[in-house]
Formats: structure tokens, sequence, C-alpha cells
């Protein structure tokens, strides 16, 4: 079953006062892309949540956002340093004096140092606050696939009708194909004739090149060669790997055959077909940019 790149997901976790919460959304790209933006808490942890992502999705472009929420009590889980405040405090006073200022300093100037500041209890990386993440982010997954699948689910729908629209018009073309070589060869045998009125013909010869000349015209090898990346387009589509690229692919060979069945061919109603089989190609590739 195919996936789209797009979508949205949100998890949360809760335990022991502390709530994460986790949001991530999701558009196409080409690669796998993940921007994460963390509380300072977790800023180290952040290579080990990419790779977590990195495990469910293999293509797309990611906006992962985490908040936490501590429920202190009315309590402030935070403390003064007073050697930071101390040193910052100093080294104002050495600006002012620098400055040839005389403004005293006051504690909003302090307080643009977040060092003054230091984390009451557990070191940053604590590891319960790191489990509940990480459930909250597991969570906030399973919920951004299940719409991911269930687009994915959509367009495969369409996929399928496409294709079979497909096959129906390389079966006229091949039909139209093989009606065209034979009528051809009556009338470019009668041409020939009425060129060289009456003069002897060489029919091993004329036979020859009536054979080139219906090789040349005939599009059977390409029209079955189209029908077999259908086939393989249509298994893709079942594959339960990522197959986004293998099918943009499958549409590349698909339309490489339409063109060449449109070279060959000088009946107007295959010209009509193939731009037909080209107009659903693009349809079907515009689509597939959607798919990882």
């Amino acid at each position: 079953m195919i996936t789209s790149m797009t979508g949205y997901g949100r998890g949360e976790a809760s335990e022991e006062g502390i709530t994460v919460g986790v949001e991530i959304r999701s558009v196409n790209s080409r690669f796998l892309e993940v921007s994460a933006r963390l509380p300072r808490s977790l800023s180290l942890r952040e290579n080990e949540i990419k790779e977590i992502v990195r495990k469910r999705i293999s293509r797309a472009k990611l906006n992962l956002l985490v908040t936490i929420n501590r429920d202190t009590n009315g309590s402030i889980p935070v403390s003064v340093n007073p050697s930071a405040a101390r040193a910052y405090s100093r080294l104002l006073r050495d600006l002012r004096k620098a400055a040839g200022l005389k403004e005293p300093i006051k504690i909003q100037h302090l307080l643009q140092f977040s060092d003054i500041f230091e984390p009451v209890g557990p070191a940053a990386t604590d590891e319960r606050e790191w489990r509940i993440t990480q459930s909250a982010l597991h969570r906030a997954l399973d919920e951004l696939h299940a719409m991911r699948t269930n687009e994915g689910r959509e367009l495969e729908r369409d996929f399928r009708a496409r294709v079979a629209l497909l096959d129906e018009r390389i079966v006229r073309i091949e039909s139209i194909s093989h009606e065209q070589v034979p009528q051809e060869r009556t009338r470019l045998r009668e041409r020939i004739r009425q060129l060289l009125e009456g003069s002897p013909v060489d029919e091993g010869r004329l036979e020859m090149e009536l054979a080139l000349m219906a090789d040349r015209i005939d599009v059977t090898e390409e029209c079955v060669r189209f029908r077999s990346h259908t086939k393989f387009f249509l298994e893709a589509l079942a594959s339960p790997e990522p197959a986004g690229r293998k099918l943009n692919f499958l549409v590349q060979e698909m339309n490489r055959e339409a063109n060449t069945i449109g070279s060959k061919s000088n009946a107007t109603e295959i010209a009509h077909c193939v731009v037909g089989v080209k107009e659903e190609l693009e349809r079907i590739r515009e689509q597939l940019q959607n798919i990882e």
C-alpha cells in the first residue's frame, strides 16, 4: 500500500506532573528532512528523536515541535546562580565605566543573561522526561502514519482507475496498428505500380521494402512494453515498501513508449490516443510527487 508524504500527527503523554506534547507536520520532499524545535532540556536528545523518526518514515520534509509542561504545585523549578549574577553585575559595571555612562545597573539588565538562573531538581536530560517524550513522539508518529496511509489509499484508487484507462487506450492503439499495416502495404503497392506505369516491378525488392515499411509503423513491441510497465506499476502500488521513486521511474518509461508510438505511426486516431495517454501520465506524475 502506498503512503502520502503529507500529513499531521499529534501525541501527548503525561507522568508524575510532566506533560509532553509532540506535533509533526509532513510535506513533500525528495529526501527525508527532519527539522525539530525542542525545549532546552531536550536539546541533547535531538539526534535520538530524529533517529526514531527515520525508523518510521523514509521520505518527506517534517517539522517537529516538542513542548513540555511541568506541574510544579506553585513553585518555580529554577534558582538564582549567585556567582553568575555577581559576574554579570561586575561586567555591566565595567561596561558602564568604559562607556562613560551614569545610568545605574537595574535588575532588567541582569535578566538579559539566562545563565543567572539554573534548574532545580533533576538534570535536563532526566530519563523520566525522555521516556515521556518518546511515548508522545510515537503517538504523534502513529497519528501521522494513519493520516498519510488514508490519503495514500485514496491516491491508489485514483492511480488504478487511470492505469485501467491507459490499458484501454493501448489496446485501441494496438488494434488500429494491426489494421493499419496491411492497409499501408496495399496503398503503397498500388502507389508504386501507378508510378512505374507498366514498367517491370522487382517483386522481391518490393516485398522487402514493404516489410521494412510495415516494421517501421508497427507499434506492437511498444504496446507490449507499455503494458509490462503498467503491470509493474500496479504491483508496486500493492508493495508494502515505499514505492514513490519506482513509480516515478515506471511513469517515465511509459511516457517514453508513448512518444515512440506517436513518432512511428502516422494514423490520426493513434495520434489522438497517444495525446490522451500522455495527458493521463502527466496527471499520474503530478500525483506521484506526493507519494513516499
